[in-house]
Formats: C-alpha cells, structure tokens, sequence
C-alpha cells in the first residue's frame, strides 16, 4: 500500500468539476498527485495510522443541519471513515448554525494561511446509505441529526464507484454477526402482507449497514404530484416521465465585475407534454428514524412548468460537460390563446 493502480486512480478522481468554484485551500489538494495525495492524507486527515486511503471523489454536499447550503467538498473513502474536506466558506455561510462546527481558528482568516474544516463519519457509526433516484445522488445517515450527509454526484457513475467503494471497506470491518435469518419466501421479503405495498428495495450487507434503493412506486408518486401540478390537463395513465435529472439553473447576475452567473440546484423533469424545474429537499426524505416531526417543506417544490409545444427552439453550448442547454419558450401569456379567437375577430 499504495498500489501503482490505487494512485492513478485516485489521481485521475482528484478534479475539481469545471463549473463549481472552491477555495484556495481546496484547489491545493486538487492540484496534489499520486504519492503526494496519499501523504497528504496521512499526514493531515487521516485518524489512525494504520489506516488506507481507498476512494476519492468530489461532489456537492448537503448537511441534514444545514439542508438550504450546498457545499462543494473532496471526498475521501478510507478503511476507518469517510472524510468530507469542506470549503472554508461553508463555517459561515449559514449563522444559524454556528454551533454545529467549531470555529476557534477564525483568527487564522486573514492570514495567508487557508483553513478547511474536515467532517468525519466513521464507519463503525455507518447506520444505512439511501440512494437517490437514477444514482444521482446518495445520503449517508448515522446515528444523529449530525451524522446525516447528503453527496450530490448528479452523476450515475460516480454515484455506482463510490457505492461499491465503500461496500468493499464495510467487508473488512470486524463486526459481531447478526442472528442467522429465518428462510423467507421473496414476497414475505419484500412487500407488506397488510398493504400489498412493496417497500423500498433494501440489502442489509454483512456489516449490517443498510443499502436502500427507489422502488418503481416512487416513480409512480412522482407522476402522480408532476400531474397535479399540470391542473388536470393530462390524464394519468398517459404521463410518462422520461427523464429525471439534477441539474443547474443559470442566473445571469448582471452589474457585477465580470457578468458572473450564478448556479441554482434544481431538478430537471421531462414528461411527454411537459417540462418541470422543481427544488427538491435531497436530505430529510425518507425520514431519519429519530426524527420526531415531519420537515419544513415538501420534497418537490415547483419552481417553473412550461409545455413542450410551447418550446420554440433549444440552444446547446459547444463546452464539454457539463453541457449547457438554453430553453427558449413562445412567451404568450394566456396559454389558450387558439379558444376564442374566431369569436374575436368574426363576432360582432
């Protein structure tokens, strides 16, 4: 340890995504190869000696705390925890929290030396991992409020590598076996004799951490809530949602510097007559089981709705990915506008 292969790959893992900017502290590690990453580690991140740096990845996190800040973090995967490297601008960028990191080295802030705060969640204290729809993004729960961390990958592939990653690090912890399970049938498994409802699909790994996956009928309940919000146009049976995927909405902020533009999480759904921004609450759905009332807001908010008939032309950037994409609607404020303009020009 390390192999020639681990550092490569943990090499190759260490980029910053193009769009996101983070802090000069941050941009130190990105700009860190091979070995130097792997003593990095060792010398200012890792807890234990003996422990090994397996996986490395960079995403936007989510704090259970902290659900209204997204943060851009280097995340990495070792044989004893899971580190979350933050930008030092996340201490401050929600005040109503301040309790919830530590902050005696403020006096290091106008300093040329650069802090991040590094979250831990050890393994030992890994509960379940709940992942998202289509692998887009993943939540980390362990035994409290503070323990609950949400990575955005907005990426499958990053979201399936990170997952496998750490079911093999969960394989080599040393764990008291469960009791030997009774012999079930797959319907006592995996649906409610009272409901004849299927329940997520879970795998219990063999540390007894649990792996929980969407099921078809979340699909279903989102069709369902993207229906109502079309005031009845559509009929049910027929809406198909074709695509569901995080992405960002560009703000262009003009009067600034440089015109700058900034980004707005939001999920991107595509239905067959219909396109739907909405702002997703990623952190408290499902429910912790030590949550004692339901959240603030509604998993999806509806931000904007447009008809795909209404859609007059899409403009695509020639960057690479992440590719932008520009939407460009008929902008006619009464929709029906076709109902009664016989009337209006042939009446009396």
């Amino acid at each position: 340890y390390p192999s020639e292969l681990l550092m490569q790959k943990i090499t190759e893992d260490n980029q910053i995504p193009v769009h996101l900017h983070v802090s000069v502290s941050l941009q130190y590690v990105a700009g860190l190869k091979g070995r130097a990453l792997v003593e990095f580690f060792h010398s200012n991140i890792a807890e234990v000696e003996n422990e090994e740096l397996r996986h490395l990845m960079w995403s936007s996190v989510l704090f259970y705390k902290t659900p209204n800040v997204e943060v851009m973090a280097c995340v990495l995967l070792s044989t004893k925890a899971i580190y979350f490297l933050l930008d030092d601008s996340f201490i401050h960028a929600d005040e109503h929290q301040s309790d919830f990191w530590n902050k005696e080295n403020s006096d290091c802030e106008n300093s040329s030396f650069h802090l991040s705060c590094c979250f831990v969640l050890k393994l030992n204290d890994l509960q379940s991992v709940n992942v998202g729809l289509f692998d887009q993004y993943f939540r980390i729960t362990g035994h409290s409020a503070d323990h609950i961390v949400t990575c955005l990958t907005r990426d499958s592939y990053s979201t399936h590598t990170f997952i496998q990653q750490l079911m093999a690090v969960l394989s080599l912890l040393a764990r008291t076996p469960s009791p030997e399970p009774v012999d079930k049938d797959f319907y006592s498994e995996f649906g409610s004799k009272n409901t004849g409802k299927m329940e997520n699909y879970e795998l219990i790994h063999s540390s007894r951490v649990k792996f929980i996956y969407p099921n078809e009928e979340e699909i279903g309940d989102l069709a369902f809530l993207v229906a109502e919000k079309m005031d009845g146009l559509t009929n049910l049976p027929s809406l198909n949602i074709l695509l569901y995927v995080l992405a960002f909405q560009v703000n262009h902020v003009e009067g600034s510097a440089q015109n700058t533009s900034s980004l707005q999480p939001k999920t991107l759904i595509l239905t067959s007559s219909d396109l739907f921004l909405f702002d997703e609450d990623y952190i408290s759905y499902p429910l912790p089981e030590f949550a004692k009332e339901p959240p603030k807001r509604d998993k999806y908010q509806l931000a904007d709705g447009r008809r795909i008939r209404d859609l007059d032309r899409v403009l695509m950037g020639y960057q690479t990915y992440p590719q932008a994409l520009t939407f460009v609607f008929d902008d006619v404020q009464n929709q029906d506008l076709m109902q009664n303009l016989t009337l209006d020009h042939f009446g009396e």
